[in-house]
């Protein structure tokens, strides 16, 4: 056999030169059409009904068929040929390739399920290939045991124990990993909870939160030990970052702190007509640092959790989504008032989100100087669809109403009297 450390594409060079070497391009052949025919046979098996929760688990599955059944034929392949002749290079580098796209594919896939697609994603997406292959490359260079070893002979000390940068890196490499297995998870959970309709919105958002926090932290408490990162070597790590919470991230681990008070308090919900500080909207969203208030005309204003807390929230909908809705409107002296305000009271009524209970009413407000001031009051239940285009259908109804009814609606006049002198110069 030959040394694991020579270079595999040296030792590919020496094999082309040998015959035998058909029998492993015969073995990658066959490994990769027997691999095919199985990924065509089990692909269809593979698929649950769209939205159902397997769907997640079998589309990984899918993508790993191939280079995974492939991956297994041609290890088979190197074993059994390894018996017979010295060299199986060639082999080598195709279980490296079939690994490399198994790896590339399941990691892909894997952060596909956990972010929502944008540019950070694919940045992501990018650098995993790249890595991936950069490794590769390194493997069959030869070049991969002497950088692992001058990685692992650069270090330092923290108490008792001694940190690489080989050290590190594998930490890095096993903690993403495992976080983008935790996420996974925890975005599992989070859709069973929030399709859990018999359990209040507020409460699945907030143990959606709390499940996958700890995931994470799980993850991460799991892995670390795992690549031989004792936990307690990074005590001098918590103290500094306790330090940069207490000067620096205050703000931060604020925010975190009152979206977990919010959700468990439920002033606010998701749906309800708020308005924080400047901003009037509904509620469409909450996580663990900010909440998200759509305004009535699309806008969306994102506002930390913190100053949901600290500042005064007007919440139309906290304990009854009914809202009534004022209009005003003048009628003169010489109309009828009570078929006025009949009138008025109809067209409220036969408006779609006009409620019954309470019933529309019409007030008289004030008798003002050009004519007698009425205001319409009006009953919804669905604030979040607005107020404006309430009011517009209203006043419609009103104006057309009135003018069928010879209801006048006065408009301010005045009456100009000059006292003293002659009227004459002044109109010439």
């Amino acid at each position: 056999m030959t040394d694991s450390f020579e270079p595999l594409l040296l030792v590919l060079w020496k094999d082309l030169h040998d015959e035998r070497i058909l029998w492993q391009v015969a073995t990658i052949a066959a490994s990769l059409i027997l691999a095919y025919w199985l990924s065509y046979l089990l692909r269809p098996r593979l698929r649950a009904g769209e939205g159902s929760r397997l769907e997640f688990g079998l589309g990984g599955l899918r993508r790993l068929v191939f280079p995974l059944a492939a991956l297994a034929l041609v290890l088979s392949g190197r074993w059994g040929l390894a018996h017979y002749q010295t060299s199986v290079s060639l082999l080598s580098i195709a279980v490296s390739l079939l690994t490399a796209m198994a790896i590339i594919r399941f990691v892909v896939h894997l952060q596909r399920l956990v972010f929502a697609p944008g540019n950070v994603l694919d940045i992501f997406e990018r650098t995993i290939v790249w890595l991936v292959w950069l490794g590769f490359a390194l493997y069959v260079l030869g070049l991969a045991p002497g950088i692992l070893e001058f990685f692992d002979g650069v270090g330092f000390k923290v108490g008792g124990h001694r940190i690489s940068l080989l050290l590190i890196g594998q930490a890095v490499v096993w903690v993403v990993v495992a976080l983008l297995l935790a996420l996974w998870i925890g975005r599992l959970l989070e859709e069973r909870l929030m399709s859990a309709h018999g359990m209040d919105m507020t409460l699945r958002v907030m143990l959606s939160k709390l499940l996958r926090a700890l995931l994470v932290l799980l993850a991460v408490l799991v892995v670390l030990p795992a690549v031989g990162i004792d936990l307690t070597a990074l005590s001098v790590f918590g103290g500094a970052l306790g330090v940069g919470i207490g000067f620096g991230l205050q703000k931060i681990a604020s925010n975190y702190i009152s979206g977990f008070i919010i959700l468990l308090d439920r002033s606010v919900t998701i749906g309800d007509l708020v308005t924080i500080e400047k901003h009037t909207g509904k509620l469409v969203k909450m996580t663990a640092r900010y909440v998200v208030v759509r305004a009535l005309d699309g806008t969306e204003a994102i506002i930390p959790n913190e100053t949901v807390i600290t500042s005064t929230v007007i919440n139309q909908s906290y304990t009854d989504r009914k809202v009534a809705i004022a209009m005003s409107v003048q009628v003169s002296y010489d109309s009828d008032l009570d078929l006025a305000m009949r009138l008025m009271t109809d067209v409220a009524k036969r408006h779609a989100r006009a409620l019954a209970d309470p019933p529309p009413v019409v007030l008289i407000k004030a008798f003002a100087d050009n004519g007698i001031d009425l205001e319409l009051a009006v009953w919804v239940e669905d604030p979040e669809q607005g107020k404006t285009n309430l009011r517009s259908d209203i006043y419609y109804g009103i104006w057309q109403e009135f003018k069928a009814r010879g209801i006048g609606i006065p408009y301010p006049q005045r009456e100009v009297r000059l006292v003293g002198g002659d009227l004459a110069k002044y109109t010439k």
